[in-house]
């Protein structure tokens, strides 16, 4: 069921491209490995957000608030992906309608309010015991329900079928965490860095999850992402993606789903209460 959001809250960010991307970035061009039908388009904005959660799982704000929050700050991409876990709970068959229609509305707003494009999506949830058996996957673009009480290889499988881009969330191998950062037991997934079958199944991997690296990836040569996972007010900075491509779902998603670059950059936020 649908929690209620807390009082809306007003962030400013400061965005700050990573010194490899500047010129790109200046330039407005757009270089890619693979520049079939994106050698056109320009890069109009440096502010993407690559995903966030909400009141429909486990984010403190709704979706109006969301997208107020995020089309307020300038940014001009955000993919909702709520949870659907293994145990039924959050985003579920019965109530995955509701969820859709109020993202697609919001959208709606978005785009005429704030010029923001809203992506619909999932995070296929599959944690257990053994972080090594635990994998969590962004389908990003995906309008229909998929369940992971099968199993997280069966969920990817519907979804990427279904035309979503799959993203490996929080990729974590089984290396020591760093000094002073013990991760949330639900977030322990191992899988993706142990099992070479599941990682071919998946379009990108997070390099980052707000300010946390996950090192193997970029050795391994993986397509990767960079994302703010946001769920609280705190969750707005750090890391985020820059893509290059046209503000249209369809061109996002294709993009995600291709081998083509994904640029990062950094991002600072300080909070203030918004005024009621």
């Amino acid at each position: 069921m649908r929690r209620e959001a807390k009082e809306p809250l007003q962030l400013h960010a400061d965005f700050h491209i990573a010194p490899g991307n500047r010129p790109l970035l200046d330039s407005g061009a757009c270089v890619s490995a693979d520049t079939t039908g994106v050698e056109d388009t320009p890069l109009t904005a440096a502010r993407r957000a690559a995903r966030a959660h909400t009141t429909w799982s486990d984010g403190i704000l709704g979706v109006p608030a969301l997208v107020d929050l995020y089309g307020s700050q300038g940014f001009d991409v955000l993919c909702i992906t709520d949870h659907t876990c293994n145990g039924l709970t959050h985003i579920t068959a019965a109530n995955y309608h509701d969820y859709l229609a109020e993202i697609e509305r919001e959208a709606a707003r978005a785009s005429e309010q704030y010029g923001l494009l809203v992506i619909p999506g999932l995070e296929l949830t599959y944690s257990g015991t053994d972080p090594g058996e635990s994998a969590h996957a962004l389908a990003v673009g995906l309008r229909s329900f998929v369940s992971v009480e099968l199993g997280i290889d069966g969920a990817i499988e519907t979804a990427v079928t279904a035309g979503a881009a799959l993203v490996a969330a929080h990729p974590y191998d089984d290396a020591p965490s760093p000094a002073g950062h013990t991760p949330h037991p639900g977030r322990l997934t191992q899988r993706f860095a142990r099992d070479p079958e599941l990682v071919s199944r998946m379009h990108r991997f997070e390099l980052f999850n707000r300010t946390e690296l996950f090192s193997w990836v970029a050795k391994a040569g993986l397509p990767c992402l960079a994302t703010g996972d946001f769920h609280r007010l705190e969750h707005l900075g750090g890391w985020k993606s820059v893509i290059p491509c046209a503000r249209r779902e369809e061109a996002v998603v294709s993009h995600l789903r291709s081998r083509r670059p994904v640029f990062l950059a950094q991002v600072d936020a300080q909070a203030e209460p918004m005024a009621a």
